[in-house]
């Protein structure tokens, strides 16, 4: 298995409905589970937003500037199933970046020469409660007409950049990214704690997807209430250790 879709297909004949994602927000109190079947469609229509109705191509290039979150995991699957490569903010090739209220400021004015999308951050992944700047795309309202199931025109292939993280060295291609998850310490379906931010981190994502496993990922997390976090969702594993 050396694409993110082949991955994908096989985790969701083996294990559609155990969760793959958790989400917790330790700040507001937010939960939100996500089994493999209900990430896999929130993969599908946020890879047909990008590809169909926003016009990206295999081999462009998306920052997701996003604060730890499901939908950043969401990003991070649409942008592997239609072959763009995921990159630093400050890639000079950007095409398209997701950002969220904290940084939509920044982003809002390169809406005339990428694609910017916007997420609120909500519980539900619902729309802005204002309107957002022209040319800068809403994802709570543009991502519910898309389709439940994504299948690109030009997918992606084993040697397709997927991932460019900071620094020299730091570029895996869909071949490389899936071997490596392969290869990872989580098996038995064991359950991942992370409060790192699986855009900048990936293999927080890509091993639990590629062994079985589940993500539980935490944003502002509390120390105190950490311990109780990993106690109620059976936690096996954590990222940092």
């Amino acid at each position: 298995m050396t694409t993110f879709a082949a991955v994908l297909a096989q985790r969701l004949r083996q294990d559609p409905g155990k969760p793959l994602v958790t989400f917790y927000d330790h700040a507001t109190g937010e939960r939100v589970e996500l089994s493999t079947t209900t990430w896999a469609n929130w993969v599908a229509k946020a890879g047909s937003l990008l590809v169909d109705e926003l016009g990206l191509e295999r081999g462009d290039r998306i920052a997701v500037d996003l604060p730890p979150h499901w939908l950043g995991t969401v990003f991070l699957g649409a942008a592997w199933s239609a072959g763009l490569a995921v990159v630093p903010v400050d890639d000079r090739e950007l095409a398209a970046v997701v950002c969220g209220p904290d940084t939509l400021e920044r982003w809002a004015p390169e809406a005339g020469d990428l694609v910017v999308l916007a997420c609120a951050l909500l519980p539900l992944g619902v729309r802005f409660a204002e309107p957002l700047p022209a040319g800068v795309h809403d994802v709570g309202v543009e991502i519910w007409s898309q389709p439940d199931a994504f299948t690109p025109w030009d997918p992606p292939t084993p040697d397709d950049l997927a991932y460019a993280g900071p620094g020299a060295g730091a570029e895996l291609d869909q071949a490389a990214l899936w071997t490596a998850a392969a290869a990872g310490r989580l098996s038995g379906g064991g359950r991942l704690l992370s409060v790192a931010d699986p855009v900048t981190e990936p293999m927080t994502l890509s091993e639990p997807l590629a062994l079985g496993g589940s993500l539980v990922l935490v944003a502002r997390a509390e120390p105190h209430e950490l311990e109780a976090t990993s106690v109620a969702e059976h936690v096996t594993a954590r990222f940092p250790a």
